[in-house]
């Protein structure tokens, strides 16, 4: 089965760096096949026996503590349900750029009064929309002065994400 793997804060700003190389001797140690990377922000996608998802992100999570002493959150996906992303995106050509559209994932489907909350955000400039362990978001005007980019969905929701561009999730189809 091939799976994806999307590791959060890894290599950004200079922060919680990790080489990529070295990860994928990691995963390669663990078993895994045909290990690839993508970009030096942790995306890897893998073979590797069916499993649930679950039980890969706590065998990645706990590799990761122990080759390199960092307590990282790994959101796992099998890579047919990344096609699922791509085809069901609800803001299919509304968006001009990939810097603009985001998919944001989850490691458990958020709670029904939190994506609640979330859609009440939503306005001319932002907009969220939630399907299964996926959140998508319509960033009109970038990220930086977006919920996103302020923290909003992990501090105040306490929904713990890892988030791509619409460029990296098309392109994790292709590992």
């Amino acid at each position: 089965m091939r799976y994806v793997s999307l590791l959060r804060g890894i290599n950004v700003g200079g922060n919680t760096m990790v080489k990529m190389s070295e990860l994928k001797s990691t995963f390669e140690k663990l078993g895994f096949k045909d290990v690839v990377s993508y970009i030096n922000s942790g995306n890897l996608a893998f073979d590797a026996m069916k499993t649930s998802d679950d039980k890969l992100t706590r065998t990645i999570e706990e590799a990761i503590e122990k080759d390199f002493g960092l307590k990282i959150q790994v959101m796992v996906r099998e890579q047919a349900a990344i096609h699922e992303v791509l085809a069901n995106n609800p803001f299919e050509g509304r968006f001009e750029s990939h810097k603009e559209m985001h998919v944001l994932f989850m490691k458990d489907e958020m709670v029904k009064e939190k994506r609640d909350e979330l859609m009440q955000k939503n306005s001319d400039t932002e907009q969220f929309a939630v399907s299964g362990r996926e959140i998508y978001a319509l960033l009109k005007q970038g990220v930086a002065e977006s919920l996103l980019g302020k923290g909003y969905i992990e501090k105040k929701l306490n929904v713990p994400i890892t988030a791509r561009n619409w460029r990296t999730v098309r392109k994790l189809v292709e590992l």
